[in-house]
């Protein structure tokens, strides 16, 4: 029997997926919750909330407790988590009585939302909680060097957020947050649809519009996707086509942000550093690395080597449990 079990958790703002030692990935479900308003019980959790977004009756509404990758609904945070946790001691054969916990917090957090974070998963039952940053975590995840003295970059675009980090040395040498991500694509493309069809989306579709058709902007050849909505004119269902070219239209300005934040990251880096970047190239991690031409793109930009890390969505959640080996290292450095 395991005396004490320990886990990572990347509580993501679109996705938490949870790691162990022993199994790898136990876990990666979306972070929606189904709340009946009536009596606050909690009716799903994940993939079943998350279906339901959109699609609800008047005394249930699907919620998203974090946004911009902090708490922002802390009791629904904290009945996610229990219920996560007792998926976990499902899938792992025996229950978690007190694990130990790493959770990932965003490097621009303020410590009153690192604190919230804390709490909620304390409450949640775990018996030591350790935060991590996000960069550092995706760095490990993303099998790059992080405790020697060389020059990492890693971008990370989330749900929420973005970071862009330069991390050596198990610390964080220079970094930037911005809250345009993955959900700021998806509001763009909802806003386009809008104004040059006058038809109105829902979020979910609006995903899977930047998935399938979404693309940086770089020369591609052009595809097309049925898109169904609500006419704002006439008030009914109506079906439109739409290109990939527009897509990149709506969404360049979100990318024009991103490669701004990675741009003034790279400036406040000491010279020393920069010579290693130029060598080592930066790493694109998180779910918005998966966007179609991104990576030609910012090398374009910032003529620097961009590689993808092996599997992005995974990298934070796989650094966070592997940094379970290294968090006494890390805590020194952060201290």
């Amino acid at each position: 029997m395991l005396s004490n079990a320990e886990i990572g958790i990347d509580l993501g703002t679109a996705n938490i997926l949870v790691y162990s030692k022993n199994k790898g990935i136990i876990m990666n479900e979306p972070s929606v919750v189904a709340i009946d308003v009536n009596t606050k019980k909690v009716l799903a959790v994940g993939h079943d909330a998350k279906n339901m977004i959109g699609k609800t009756p008047g005394n249930i509404v699907a919620v998203r407790p974090l946004k911009d990758g902090v708490i922002a609904d802390f009791d629904v945070t904290t009945d996610m988590l229990k219920h996560i946790m007792g998926t976990i001691g499902k899938k792992l054969g025996f229950s978690l009585r007190k694990p130990s916990v790493v959770v990932c917090t965003p490097s621009g957090a303020t410590s009153v939302e690192r604190r919230a974070i804390h709490d909620a998963v304390k409450n949640s039952g775990a018996k030591n909680v350790h935060l991590i940053e996000e960069p550092v975590a995706a760095a490990i995840g993303a099998d790059l060097p992080v405790g020697e003295p060389v020059a990492n970059v890693i971008v990370d675009i989330g749900g929420g957020t973005t970071e862009v980090a330069i991390i050596s040395y198990g610390g964080v040498v220079s970094c930037n947050t911005i809250r345009v991500a993955g959900d700021k694509m998806d509001e763009d493309i909802i806003q386009y649809i809008r104004k040059s069809y006058n038809l109105l989306i829902g979020e979910r579709t609006a995903e899977q519009i930047k998935m399938e058709i979404g693309y940086a902007p770089i020369e591609h050849t052009s595809i097309e996707m049925d898109i169904r909505g609500r006419d704002l004119v006439t008030g009914l269902p109506k079906t439109i086509s739409l290109t990939s070219t527009e897509v990149q239209v709506a969404i360049q300005e979100s990318l024009l942000s991103v490669l701004e934040a990675i741009r003034a990251t790279l400036e406040n880096c000491p010279p020393e550093l920069s010579g290693d970047i130029v060598d080592r190239g930066v790493i694109l991690s998180g779910g918005g690395a998966l966007l179609n031409g991104l990576q030609e793109w910012l090398s374009k930009e910032i003529v620097v080597p961009v590689h993808i890390a092996p599997n992005p969505l995974e990298s934070v959640a796989i650094g966070t449990g592997k940094s379970l080996a290294v968090i006494h290292k890390l805590q020194k450095a952060t201290r």
